[in-house]
Formats: structure tokens, sequence, C-alpha cells
């Protein structure tokens, strides 16, 4: 079957690839309902420690993976992830299921029908068996939420899974499939990436529909392989007149996207002008990859970060503003349901004046400026995902202070405001063996080449170290 190594004899069907799947199930070598099960026993095993899914739906799953198995039994199956088990966040709408923002303030009312990345993975035969959780309306990098369980990391459960993708981060490290999605506003995909040694693609703006769409906000491919992602992003990566700035049709071959670094221009990235300081160990991944990168030929140059404190705190008002617009809305009964810190932060945002919001929102297009003279010169970036090496589950952010909301994301959020590409790759671990993340960023539109990059990089870095088991019952 599949052998990881001397030591490790078959792989688990849980642990498999979504590109191994699909080729086992061409070769008969089982079925989609056997991978399932496995699935689902494996879920059993983890979920009680690291609370990563919302509407877990089993049953509902063994129908999908039924009717998958007799697809491929007679050869016909209906689109490239048939029979892969797939997790959507918990705010990507499927059919018939609440979307609760996280929060417990927000009324259960069931879905009408999917968003548009989980009606494509539907499309092309992916079984969602679950949704995955999230902090109070997303504005937490943590799995931290006053609707959800706490969700914490499988690699340390001390720890945080990092946000707002929490649950999503939990489960594709944990192994709950091979296939997880997770949205990405200001690094909501990649710092959870991050913390949990994942993949986490937050493609160029449009790229992935999305509704409702927003500034900045983007659907991407949470994985533990690069194949994985590309192959995830060949099913959700198109046109959706549902959302109108997602990009028109283009013919992009997300197959084996690997690409020769020789020659290219990358930045090293260790400073991003403003935030929380660099940890040693995640400075040291950092300049190892950079390293890595070198001595396949390309030519690598460290780079002044573009984000000031003006730019990061003209943001916060900016979504401080957003968030009280929501909350102001709400009764005082339910106001009080909302997560005391989110709240906090929210509430503040009703003493800003009308200029000091527009002067934060017009943040977003200074940041977008300054992004595009970067790459004037660039053809990469490269940067840690996170200052960081983690912090503890209970935590609802890096600082726990919600005056000082978003110092831990200075790396991430420009590419959202500036609607570039980019991964998070696990780059290495630190000395106690918690996942440390890299990122690579592009120029716009350039999705193709970001992955490509991402697995040069895991060529370059090797096998990582095995993922975590679940604790002993």
């Amino acid at each position: 079957m599949h052998k990881k190594s001397v030591e490790e004899a078959v792989t688990s069907l849980h642990d498999l690839s979504a590109v191994d799947l699909i080729a086992g199930y061409r070769a008969k070598q089982f079925s989609p309902s056997e991978v399932l099960e496995d699935v689902l026993t494996h879920v059993a095993a983890w979920e009680p420690h690291l609370k990563a899914l919302y509407a877990f739906d089993p049953d509902g799953a063994r129908e999908a993976a039924k009717a998958s198995t007799a697809r491929w039994t007679g050869g016909e199956p209906s689109g490239p992830l048939d029979g892969v088990p797939v997790t959507v966040k918990d705010n990507i709408a499927t059919k018939g299921v609440p979307v609760p923002l996280g929060a417990a303030s927000v009324k259960l009312v069931p879905a009408e029908k999917d968003a548009p990345p989980a009606a494509r993975l539907r499309e092309a035969g992916a079984i969602i068996f679950a949704k995955t959780t999230m902090p109070d309306y997303g504005m937490l990098s943590s799995g931290l939420s006053s609707f959800h369980a706490l969700a914490r990391n499988p690699w340390d459960l001390s720890k945080n899974p990092g946000g707002s993708s929490a649950g999503a981060g939990a489960a594709a490290a944990a192994g709950y499939g091979p296939l997880h999605l997770g949205t990405d506003i200001g690094g909501s995909v990649r710092l959870p990436a991050g913390w949990c040694g994942l993949v986490g693609l937050k493609p160029s703006f449009g790229r992935v529909p999305i509704d409702p769409t927003y500034v900045g906000r983007v659907a991407g491919p949470m994985t533990r392989n690069v194949d994985d992602c590309a192959l995830m992003m060949s099913a959700i990566a198109k046109p959706d007149r549902r959302d109108g700035m997602s990009l028109p049709a283009e013919p992009l071959n997300w197959k084996g996207p690997e690409k020769s670094p020789r020659k290219l221009r990358i930045g090293l990235m260790l400073d991003p002008g403003v935030g929380l300081p660099l940890e040693k160990p995640v400075r040291e991944v950092a300049v190892k990859a950079a390293k890595a990168f070198e001595s396949a030929g390309a030519v690598v140059t460290e780079v002044d970060g573009i984000l000031t404190r003006e730019m990061l705190d003209g943001l916060d008002n900016f979504w401080r503003a957003r968030m009280w617009d929501d909350l102001s809305r709400l009764t005082p009964a339910d106001q009080a349901k909302v997560l005391p810190y989110i709240f906090k932060w929210g509430e503040s945002g009703a003493k800003l004046s009308g200029v000091d919001v527009i002067r934060g929102f017009n943040q977003t297009m200074a940041i977008r400026a300054a992004a595009s003279k970067l790459f004037c010169e660039l053809d990469y970036v490269i940067s840690p995902t996170a200052p960081n090496v983690n912090y503890p589950a209970e935590w609802a952010s890096p600082t726990n202070d919600p005056m000082k909301p978003f110092e831990h994301i200075a790396y991430t959020v420009p590419w959202n405001m500036s609607e570039n590409p980019a991964i998070s790759i696990n780059g290495g671990f630190d000395a106690k063996g918690f996942p440390i993340g890299v990122q690579i960023v592009g120029r716009r539109f350039d999705d193709i080449g970001v992955l490509g990059m991402a697995k040069a990089f895991e060529s370059l870095r090797g096998p990582q170290r095995p993922w975590p088991k679940p604790p002993a019952r």
C-alpha cells in the first residue's frame, strides 16, 4: 500500500493526502467509505481534546461516501475530489446548516444554499463531513469563542491553534482528512497554518469567489502539503456571479506547480515595520528558509517591511467601527452574549469620528501602494508567518489585550489589503518541537507561482517531523 518509512509501517487512511486518496480510489486499493470510516474513528480519538468541529454530520457523510464508492466502482467519479473528506469553516455557508460566526449572539438560521467555495467542493465530489470552529465574528487569531468550545493545538494542547480558522488548523494538523477550507482577512488562514505546521494559502483577492465578500476577505485551502493545496484550488478557484469581485475564468495549471528559484529576486522581510518583536527561533527558521532558496540559485536580499504604525492603527480603527456597526444593532441581551474581549474592542469603535474611520480605511490604499512599489523590484518575498512561536490556548490573541489586538498580524495583513497571494508553509520547529511557519508572497494574481515556490521549498526543506498523535485514552 502506501509506506511512510522503514520506522512506520502502513500509513493510515486518514493520513493519506488527497492526491494519494484519488490514486487509491482509481486503483481500487480502498473505497471512499473505508476512508471516511477511518477518518471518523480518528476524529473520535482526537475531538474530545481539540474541539475543532461544528455541525459534525457522520451519517450524512456516510451516505455521500456510499454514493462516491458506487461511482468509483463504476469507473465514473463525479469530479477531481470525489470521495475526499473535507471540512469547511463555520462562516462559509453550507445548505441547511446555521452560520453562527463563532458567536453566541448570532441567530441560528439554516443557510439557504452553499456559499461559492462550498458549492465548488460538492460539485468536485468532496464529502463535507463537518464545519470547523472559529472565534466570534472571525475577529480573533484564536480558538476562543462564545459559541464553540475552546479549540486547541494538536502539537501542544496547552497552546492556541491560532485563528480565525482555528478549528480548520487543528483538524488539519490532527489528521481529520486531507482538505480543510478556511477564510482570511488579516491572516486567518496563514496564522493557524503557521502555528499548526500546515500549508495555508491566501489566494489573490477574487481568485476564490466568496459570499459575502468584503475588503481583503478570501477563502483558501489548509492542507498538509502543497500538492493537496493545489488540488483544492483547482476545484474552488472558479468564477461565481454571487461575488461581484471574483476574477474572470482563467486557464491556470494547478498541477505540478514546482518552480525553480534560480535567478529569482527574493526579498527577505524580517522586520515588518511594526508589531510584536520577532522571537529568535522564528527568525532562525525564516533565515534558514531564505538561505535554502539562495542555495538553489535565487538572489536574496533583506528588505524593509512596508507596514507602519499609522497603517496598522488605521486598520484597527476601521475594523473597530465595522464591528461596532454590527454589535450596536444587537439587543442588550444579545450584546451580553458576545465574547467580552470582542465586545470591549468593538465598543471602542463608537468613540471614533467619521474622519477617524475614513482615515483608517484609507490605510488599505496606502498598504496597496507600498506593496506595489516593493514588488517592482522583487519576484517574491519571504518572511515569518507570525512573530511568535506560540501562546496559551485560553488567550484571545498573542497579546491578549483588546486595545492592542493586531500586533501579531504585521507579516500577514498587508497582503490582504494589497490583494497579493501569500502562502504559509512549515519552515521548522523550535527546541520543544513546535512548528514555525514561513510565508511566501508573490505578485498579484501569481497564485501558481506562489504555490510553485512553496513546492520548491517543500523539496529544499525535506520531510518534516511526524504529525502529532491523539493522547492516550
